[in-house]
């Protein structure tokens, strides 16, 4: 480390990050809040949106989550290129003006439902709606926007110096704030913007009101942080003009923690985004109920993950994924959504987990290394995408949690082995 680079890093030490980095914990929540309030309309749209879809609807429907996370490997780096031209607040001002546009695409989505009913496109025998591609377009858009804001808040909390905390819990309580925002969603779905009615009798004009009021608090919330103080981290990013000596796909445990977070995502959206259609599958009453019992369970899980001050990341991890192996297991072999919900307690601290090993020891590379780390969340995108693809080839949703294990399996390897640091980092 170089001797200004050290001096940075004490002069950052005694700086008071408690204000920055409840804003941080306050935006974790709206971004868990969105993603999740956008995979849970994978059930209502399938069935408002994609009646003429034939034995294709699963597949379509996951289109809804595959568009969100795509974003993740395009504007990943896009994200860090924002932080080192515009800095932090510079950057997260533009992310969620981003997903204010996002949010109106959604509300363009239900109105164009709502005037041109008839409006879609002929595939065959099959018609798909326009107003469903503006749907997966307001999907990319806001997925972009979860991107850019999770540039800035993985390595800041990991970064900020907070007294009496360590990097992994900050992620962890981080995680919680997201993890109350997922728990929240899918009842705000099911319960305000739909009423709690049947999916039969859901019409795409309920959305426009909810969206154009997210939108609305979304603007606001970035005009307000545009005008509060917002301390910068500076060693852990590149300088303006500074030229980094190698790639930073060079660091082995880095890029075998994009390969673990590329399977944690998937794992944990394959449950939480599909949980909800195998409820229905299985004919469950209140299906939004085992989505909630889900990310209810992380959000337990990472409260707990923020008081464990003295256990390692990678401790943390090989517990979690041979626990949640563990379970899926038993939800496969028992065909219970039950137990599925449960594995969400396993998953509440993967994240800070893989993400602290991750990025471990890297310094300046630290806010370039979380763009890279950004694009194995496209994981989130492509895996329930071919779970619902397998689903509609299978006839069932049983036999495609064996997905979920075989992440569960690639994230365990990264916590023994994959995650140690072979090379001194200079």
């Amino acid at each position: 480390m170089s001797k200004n680079t050290c001096t940075a890093a004490r002069a950052e030490a005694e700086v008071n990050y408690t204000g920055a980095f409840l804003t941080m914990v306050f935006l974790f929540f709206i971004v868990g809040f969105l993603t999740t309030v956008n995979t849970q309309f994978q059930a209502p749209l399938k069935e408002t949106f994609l009646g003429e879809m034939g034995a294709m609807k699963n597949t379509f429907a996951t289109l809804i989550t595959f568009s969100w996370f795509l974003a993740y490997p395009v504007c990943g780096t896009m994200g860090s290129r924002w932080v080192n031209s515009y800095g932090y607040r510079g950057t997260l001002v533009r992310g969620l003006a981003m997903m204010a546009v996002g949010l109106m695409l959604f509300f363009a989505s239900a109105w164009g439902a709502a005037a041109w009913p008839a409006l879609a496109i002929s595939l065959g025998s099959l018609r798909l709606p326009v107003a469903f591609l503006v749907f997966l377009c307001g999907s990319f858009v806001a997925g972009s926007s979860a991107t850019v804001l999770q540039v800035v808040l993985n390595p800041y909390l990991s970064s900020c110096n907070v007294r009496g905390t360590q990097s992994v819990q900050r992620l962890a309580i981080g995680g919680s704030a997201n993890a109350i925002g997922t728990t929240a969603a899918p009842y705000f779905v099911s319960g305000v913007v739909f009423g709690g009615l049947s999916m039969e009798s859901i019409d795409a004009s309920m959305l426009m009101v909810p969206f154009l009021c997210l939108a609305a608090v979304i603007t606001v919330i970035a005009i307000l942080l545009g005008r509060i103080a917002l301390p910068d981290i500076s060693s852990a990013r590149e300088a303006s003009g500074e030229k980094l000596s190698r790639s930073v796909w060079s660091f082995r445990h880095l890029t075998l923690g994009v390969v673990a977070i590329f399977f944690y995502v998937g794992a944990e959206v394959c449950i939480g985004a599909n949980i909800t259609m195998y409820a229905i599958a299985q004919s469950l009453p209140s299906p939004a109920l085992l989505a909630t019992l889900y990310w209810g369970g992380i959000l337990v899980g990472r409260l707990v993950g923020s008081t464990l001050s003295k256990i390692s990341p990678r401790t943390q991890l090989t517990v979690t994924t041979s626990a949640a192996t563990v379970l899926t297991l038993g939800a496969i072999a028992a065909d219970s959504a039950w137990l599925l919900a449960a594995v969400g307690l396993c998953h509440s601290i993967m994240w800070g987990a893989i993400f602290t090993l991750a990025v471990k020891d890297l310094g300046k590379y630290t806010s370039i290394a979380s763009g890279v780390f950004m694009t194995g969340v496209v994981g989130g995108a492509i895996l329930p995408l071919l779970q619902g693809v397998l689903a509609d080839v299978c006839g069932s949703w049983r036999p495609t949690w064996w997905l979920v294990v075989a992440c569960e399996l690639v994230m365990l390897h990264y916590a023994l082995s994959g995650s140690r640091i072979k090379e001194k980092i200079q």
